[in-house]
């Protein structure tokens, strides 16, 4: 019987199907020989910076990640009885819930700290002494901090391995891979050493924007898979680098460029990555705001958009529909990532290794 009490806006709505930004993790997956040694490197280690990583070894977390991705429900329980301490001293949506997402789909429990007035940091207690404590509470830690040293501070003490979750305007390596996860994903030919290779406009200052920053530093990985790599800027400081950044980029091979327009160079662009917010203290600032993407914008037919979210007027809502859109399912490919780091951190790897 249908309850006169109801009105239209009240209705039941079919769930939207996710057909925009439609990665084959599979795909990605069969062009990735499993080597479940360039794992190993990475049980009981602290994750707090990209230049920790080998380029194999970042394939091999992108391998078993779209493991997971293709068959999200034939790995339910690697991290049981493993526990997963939270702590996100900086706003977070998306990182803190992918990385707890990713631990709960692996079977593991978590201790979450949203607030650091409700810890003994509040009462003047080091870095160090909490350290101390998570090494009897849990058997991994994830970390976001505004202050750029205490994920290092914290090290000093831990026996349990962390992740740097993002800390100040420093790095936040794991935001990094799960951005180029979507790349190989949408274009895992790449992989082929068959010369294919994309243009990439990179929106945002690195000196200044830790996604930006660790993504950059995970390109020199694999620069021969770039044409070009545009940062995109309209600071008006005339160094976007801090002192040897470019130059250290540049020898390991990526062929980077700067331009303060985008339109101009949108028809040429594979990827456009664009971001507008930088961390600085316990605050953020705003960054490019001129540059903004909507469905006017003169985009190759075939270009895809990356964004760590949140977004802002940069990024208009009116590409959600388009074929542009990655940026959700860079979203989305970032808990099977975590998925495969944790399992990794935290000595578990046997147990989805040579699994199909």
């Amino acid at each position: 019987m249908v309850n006169p009490m109801v009105d239209d806006s009240m209705k039941f709505s079919r769930v939207k199907p996710d057909v925009f930004g439609d990665a084959h993790p599979k795909a990605l997956l069969k062009r990735i020989q499993e080597d479940g040694d360039k794992l190993q490197v990475l049980a009981n280690q602290h994750i707090v910076s990209v230049e920790q990583f080998e380029a194999d070894t970042i394939l091999q977390l992108f391998r078993l990640a779209s493991k997971y991705e293709s068959n999200p429900l034939r790995f339910s329980d690697p991290l049981k009885g493993k526990i997963l301490i939270s702590a996100f001293y900086e706003p977070s949506t998306r990182t803190r819930l992918s990385f707890e997402s990713a631990w709960h789909r692996l079977g593991g429990d978590i201790m979450s700290i949203t607030d650091r007035a409700t810890t003994g940091i509040a009462k003047g207690e080091s870095l160090a002494d909490v350290g101390e404590m998570f090494n009897n509470y849990g058997d991994c830690v994830v970390l976001r901090e505004s202050n750029e040293d205490s994920v290092t501070e914290m090290t000093s003490t831990l026996r349990i391995p962390i992740i740097n979750a993002g800390n100040g305007t420093r790095e936040h390596p794991t935001q990094a891979m799960a951005d180029l996860y979507t790349i190989f994903k949408w274009k895992p030919e790449l992989l082929e050493n068959n010369g294919t290779k994309i243009k990439i406009a990179v929106i945002g200052v690195p000196s200044f924007m830790r996604t930006v920053r660790s993504l950059l530093k995970l390109f020199a990985l694999f620069p021969d898979i770039f044409s070009e790599v545009v940062l995109v800027h309209d600071s008006d400081e005339t160094e976007i680098f801090t002192p040897g950044q470019r130059e250290k980029l540049e020898a390991k091979g990526l062929n980077l460029t700067i331009s303060r327009t985008l339109d101009d160079i949108l028809p040429t662009l594979d990827v456009v990555y664009i971001n507008a917010i930088a961390w600085v203290g316990d605050s953020y600032e705003e960054h490019g705001t001129k540059f903004k993407l909507d469905k006017n914008s003169p985009l190759k037919e075939d270009a895809i958009i990356l964004h760590p979210l949140a977004r802002g007027d940069e990024l208009s809502t009116d590409l959600d529909e388009t074929p542009h859109n990655w940026y959700f399912s860079q979203a989305r490919g970032a808990v099977f990532l975590r998925m495969a780091l944790l399992t990794c951190m935290v000595e578990r790897t046997e147990r989805v290794l040579d699994v199909v």
